[in-house]
């Protein structure tokens, strides 16, 4: 049985926009590193130390999953994939950051004239 996903909360920022960058498909570091970019309007960037640090530990924490890259793409490249695991991580964060700003607003609308 996998653990709680609510067990891995908050995500750290760089985790975060990495889960997100492998929600859509399976992408190796460097297209990781633009979707982020992408993702965020280029208000978030990653570095490769960053990025292939937190992969491994999301590897071994089963959020993320190497997994073959499409036929003809090169042995260098390694692809990461979501897992179901990392998927139900990232599902609730998102749930996590909607109540978040939920009060940030409400507090906000309270303040502002």
């Amino acid at each position: 049985m996998l653990p709680d996903p609510n067990s891995q909360l908050p995500l750290n920022p760089a985790t975060f926009h990495i889960l997100l960058a492998l929600a859509g498909e399976d992408r190796h570091g460097y297209s990781i590193m633009q979707e982020v970019a992408r993702h965020s309007d280029g208000r978030y960037r990653i570095g490769p130390g960053t990025l292939y640090d937190s992969l491994d530990r999301l590897s071994k924490q089963g959020l993320v999953a190497e997994v073959p890259g499409p036929e003809g793409a090169g042995a260098r490249r390694r692809y990461y994939q979501l897992t179901t695991f990392g998927r139900g991580v990232l599902a609730a964060e998102v749930d996590r950051l909607q109540v978040v700003l939920a009060h940030a607003k409400r507090e906000l609308g309270e303040v502002m004239p």
